[in-house]
């Protein structure tokens, strides 16, 4: 009885270790700001969103080894609520973002990729920890119903596609709901 206290216990710890690590416990604050102007390199996607990251990892390992170009920050567009759109008809754009030092490149990198600037928009933003696919699935959880309720609270009706860029050099997932 007392051994497998102890398991059940040590295990509970150990989850709320995991959980609180990848993001779990992570303040989620919600403000109203304009951003944008990051020079995108990307593919469409239509279907699952989950094709994002495979997306994403292809075009940085195809940047790396043709263009000798490191980015340091992916990044999803997502077009439509998947609770509103049939999983195959969902749209996305994914890829890398282009740091300023490497747009000097943009001439040879046009015709071989697709390419453009994110507009600078208003939009409900937050930042959430990154530390691995699991922080993924935890933003997704806990900053989209926290975008949603800030969203009613403060009478926005009509919001736009969501982006998300996930900056490796500083352990972060950035949200941006794009309002209309």
């Amino acid at each position: 009885m007392k051994t497998a206290l102890i398991i059940i216990l040590s295990l509970a710890v150990i989850l709320l270790a995991i959980y609180f690590y990848f993001g779990g416990f992570a303040k989620i604050e919600l403000q109203i700001t304009e951003q944008g102007g990051e020079t995108l390199v990307f593919e469409e996607i239509t279907g699952d969103y989950k094709q994002s990251a495979i997306v994403m990892d292809k075009i940085y390992h195809d940047l790396l080894e043709n263009e000798d170009i490191e980015t340091y920050r992916g990044f999803g567009i997502y077009y439509d609520n998947p609770k509103e759109v049939e999983i195959n008809k969902l749209r996305a754009d994914a890829g890398c973002i282009l740091e300023v030092n490497h747009l000097k490149y943009l001439p040879k990198l046009e015709g071989k990729y697709n390419i453009k600037t994110l507009p600078k928009s208003t939009c409900i933003t937050t930042e959430f920890p990154f530390r691995g696919k699991l922080s993924v699935l935890l933003g997704i959880l806990r900053v989209y119903p926290a975008m949603h309720k800030f969203a009613q609270s403060n009478e926005i009706d009509e919001l736009g596609e969501v982006v998300e860029i996930y900056d490796i050099p500083n352990k972060k997932i950035i949200y941006r709901q794009l309002l209309k």
